[in-house]
């Protein structure tokens, strides 16, 4: 099947992955858009989104996929945890700085790492440059500082949602739904 129609051409915007659902619309991953037609080809998932753009070769069209839906339940035994690096932590904070809620465009550690503070996602949260250097390697108490919000372990669709690189837009209903 030709990914790219005569009419419609190559475009760098068009995503070339889709979400995979389970049967339960919990998500699962992120697929090539060669696995995700393969998976639909042989009725092992549906595409529930679709931008209306169609893949065609000789003897079939088929929605472009965005989102997929497994037909049968898989179970998964247990879910990898992603680790907290900038993107990741900038994205489970909505870009918000926990001390004073603007933009953010750095990571601080709550506990600093020079006093004995651990990176992982308890002890890390999103913070402007301002607040970033203003709290430098000090305690919140000795600052009288207190966070905006409560450092999570982001967890199914929040956790897949900060692991990939650009989701789609239409993706953000079924990651967040199951966060």
């Amino acid at each position: 099947m030709d990914s790219q129609s005569a009419s419609e051409g190559h475009h760098p915007a068009v995503p070339r992955r889709s979400l995979l659902l389970n049967a339960s619309r919990e998500p699962l991953c992120v697929v090539s858009l060669h696995r995700a037609v393969s998976l639909v080809l042989s009725g092992k998932a549906v595409v529930l989104e679709s931008d209306g753009r169609m893949l065609r070769s000789e003897s079939l069209a088929l929605p472009w996929p965005q989102v997929l839906c497994l037909t049968r339940y898989v179970h998964v035994p247990y879910r990898k945890v992603v680790p907290p690096t900038r993107r990741t932590v900038l994205q489970r904070d909505g870009f918000r700085c926990g001390y004073c809620a603007g933009p953010a465009d750095t990571v601080d550690h709550i506990h600093p790492r020079s006093r004995g503070g651990v990176h992982d996602w308890t002890n890390v949260v999103a913070a402007c440059s301002r607040c970033n250097h203003h709290k430098a390697d000090r305690l919140l108490s000795e600052l009288g500082w207190s966070l905006l919000v409560t450092p999570t372990v982001p967890r199914g669709g929040t956790a897949l949602l900060a692991a990939s690189v650009r989701p789609h837009p239409s993706w953000h209903q079924y990651l967040l739904d199951a966060a």
